[in-house]
């Protein structure tokens, strides 16, 4: 058997999950390398024509195809390839068709159709592939190129933001049409057809944009890193993973995908209660989000993923790393001081009263004295809160092993 027959695709729920991250990523690369060349007149369409497919006059212009992690060989993509090249719609004879794939292959020449048509491997410098972790920092380097055509003052922190929320914006925009054909079918494939993104928005997202004006700056930061740790982490877990386990963790995150920056900033105040509000540093994100992957409950995906148990009582997954026996003492005493001078974190937990530690030597218990003040006209606020006005606040820090007996 040749190496070309031996070679398999890989469990279906890889591609399918690195297709869907790689879409929306690859599509903002080439819009921003379209506006680098002097082009910023035209519109890209989402999960509609193609993939995602740009438009100018109301013309289609170009239809891109987007494979990630399929495999190694060119006949691993023969349907694909085929379904780009045919005559659909406004896929008509003589437009630009363009497959962008991840991984290197044994054969990047043009394809061909029987109908004439030619489809192009896509070309990122001197490469017809890119990996799913390279195509972040070629896009950075676009919009530095953009910057300096425009002289744009800029620092590698303003790139990286911009980079983040452009990015968001257009990914949330691809997965959020995606969802709603997959539910509602032909109604909102007219509207996934009609609801395209201009070059100018695009254009001005990255130069007319002060990001640090922004309220919910440090939510909205969160949001971009935690999405892009989940992509990576879950990718790599993809192999082992039971349908059941994927799955969850697929509607984990379309949640962080479709979150608004008010559910990032109670996220911030929960994921490190012990600290003030602030950015939160990698090493809890990879904490956080590898501890919500392997609790073995299910989560409610609301707000920010939690959990309920037999009484109703919320759970809430964090990134405290408690794993010596000392470590409660300094957490117990930098919590209190956090809610002394933060009102919003005290009124989260009250809600959100039992906090799972990433890790922890022991679960402990921490008596605040403080009382909850809610707001007597936000009823349902107030059925959520386990605790009554006159109760003090207790909050549970538990180990993993005891949030998963108490949750079973």
């Amino acid at each position: 058997m040749s190496g070309e027959e031996e070679s398999k695709y890989p469990h279906s729920a890889i591609s399918t999950w690195s297709g869907f991250v790689y879409q929306g990523k690859v599509a903002l690369y080439h819009c921003l390398k379209l506006i680098n060349e002097g082009d910023s007149a035209f519109e890209l369409q989402l999960d509609s024509t193609d993939d995602f497919a740009i438009y100018k006059d109301g013309r289609l212009i170009s239809a891109h195809q987007v494979k990630a992690k399929i495999g190694d060989y060119r006949s691993n993509y023969k349907d694909a390839l085929e379904k780009s090249a045919s005559l659909e719609l406004d896929r008509v004879a003589g437009i630009k068709r363009y497959f962008h794939i991840s991984l290197p292959i044994n054969d990047h020449s043009d394809y061909v159709d029987s109908n004439g048509e030619r489809v192009e491997f896509y070309q990122y410098g001197k490469s017809r592939h890119c990996e799913l972790d390279k195509i972040e920092e070629l896009t950075k380097q676009v919009i530095k190129e953009i910057y300096n055509n425009q002289a744009v003052i800029f620092d590698d922190s303003l790139l990286d933001t911009n980079y983040c929320l452009l990015s968001d914006r257009i990914s949330s925009q691809a997965l959020a049409i995606h969802a709603r054909i997959q539910n509602d079918g032909d109604a909102q494939r007219k509207a996934a057809y009609e609801n395209r993104v201009t070059a100018a928005s695009i254009l001005s997202d990255i130069t007319d944009t002060n990001p640090y004006e922004r309220k919910d700056y440090y939510a909205i930061e969160l949001k971009a890193r935690l999405h892009t740790y989940l992509e990576e982490r879950l990718a790599e877990s993809l192999p082992g993973m039971s349908d059941a386990a994927y799955e969850r963790a697929r509607r984990i995150y379309e949640l962080i995908r479709l979150s608004e920056g008010g559910d990032f900033k109670i996220l911030c105040q929960l994921m490190k209660p012990s600290e003030k509000y602030s950015r939160i540093q990698n090493s809890d994100i990879r904490r956080y989000t590898d501890l919500v992957h392997e609790i073995n409950a299910e989560p409610v995906l609301k707000r920010l993923p939690h959990y309920l148990d037999s009484n109703n009582k919320f759970y809430a997954p964090t990134a405290l790393y408690l794993p010596e026996s000392t470590d409660k003492k300094y957490c117990t005493s930098e919590i209190i001081a956090e809610i002394k001078d933060n009102d919003d974190l005290r009124s989260l937990l009250f809600e959100f009263n039992n906090l799972i530690a990433a890790k922890a030597s022991e679960s402990f218990m921490i008596d605040t004295k403080f009382t909850n003040c809610y707001d007597q006209n936000a009823l349902e606020d107030k059925d959520r809160i386990d605790s009554n006005i006159t109760k003090s606040l207790c909050i549970s820090i538990l180990t993993k092993d005891d949030a998963e007996a108490r949750l079973k």
